[in-house]
């Protein structure tokens, strides 16, 4: 215990050396980072021609673990215990805002699992027949980009809300933990876009960094609005929960259990929870 405190210390005195204690710069800097690791993982494309099936849902099965394990390690429980005083009841309140933002969203943009498989569900936006992307091969990457941008919205508000909260034992465990998940995230939105129309590696590649870039300024608005109103911080920390277990449940593992590859799905997700789990004791 006492390594890994001096550890975490280490950690916590090289990035207010390296940043400053400002906790709106260091949402700012968390939202950088986070987008870079998107940024690498839409980049594997040119390296990675041809991932396979059951690479991709292990790949995707691990960001939901990661995710998984963050929700509740770094914002919900930290939010009750520490920021409320012991009362659930701010962050359970943003928690439910959060999976209800992103149901709305989801009737308004078409679910990234279609754009993703091309399956269509039935409570998906606009339902229809007709793929969007066979004859208007155009619009149908715009609600690509849109649908994956969207999704990518609590990733980066976490953060935002981690680093503004002042708590750098926290907030660091989860900026590397989101920015790790986004590795194979951002490869799978490089592949899908290539599967959308997109046959130019470098125009595929490109819409995987552009929906990882929205993380950065909602992470900085993340950190300068619990800075700015701090009673907001339990709420904010509860949203962005609710947001990504939304995400990780309606979205990511009903996309990994359709092909009959579910198993190396869920042993992704179990290694993707215990990585973070790693990462926020070690760490935090």
């Amino acid at each position: 215990m006492h390594s890994q405190w001096r550890a975490n210390s280490v950690v916590v005195e090289q990035f207010i050396r390296l940043f400053g204690d400002n906790p709106v710069v260091h949402g700012l800097i968390g939202g950088f980072v986070i987008a870079g690791f998107n940024l690498l993982g839409a980049s594997l494309v040119f390296v990675w021609r041809n991932p396979s099936e059951r690479a991709l849902n292990g790949a995707l099965g691990f960001a939901a673990g990661v995710m998984l394990a963050a929700s509740f390690t770094s914002l919900i429980i930290p939010g009750i215990e520490t920021y409320s005083n012991g009362n659930p009841i701010p962050v359970l309140f943003g928690m439910a805002l959060g999976a209800l933002f992103l149901d709305r969203s989801d009737m308004l943009v078409p679910h990234a699992h279609y754009l993703l498989s091309g399956r269509r569900r039935p409570d998906a936006a606009n339902p229809s027949d007709k793929s969007p992307v066979d004859d208007e091969r155009l619009a149908g990457v715009v609600l690509f980009i849109l649908a994956i941008t969207l999704h990518n919205m609590p990733e980066g508000l976490a953060v935002g809300v981690g680093f503004g909260s002042g708590d750098l034992s926290t907030a660091i465990p989860l900026m590397l933990a989101i920015g790790i998940q986004n590795i194979p995230e951002g490869l799978a939105v490089s592949v899908a876009a290539i599967n959308a129309g997109l046959d130019k590696r470098f125009y595929a590649a490109f819409a995987g960094i552009r929906s990882g870039v929205v993380e950065i300024p909602l992470a900085l608005l993340g950190a300068y609005a619990v800075q700015t109103v701090s009673a907001l911080l339990p709420y904010a920390m509860g949203f962005a929960a609710g947001a990504m277990l939304f995400v990780i449940s309606d979205e990511i593992i009903p996309e990994t259990h359709t092909k009959g590859l579910e198993r190396i799905a869920t042993l992704g997700t179990i290694f993707g929870a215990i990585v973070m789990l790693y990462l926020d004791i070690s760490l935090g």
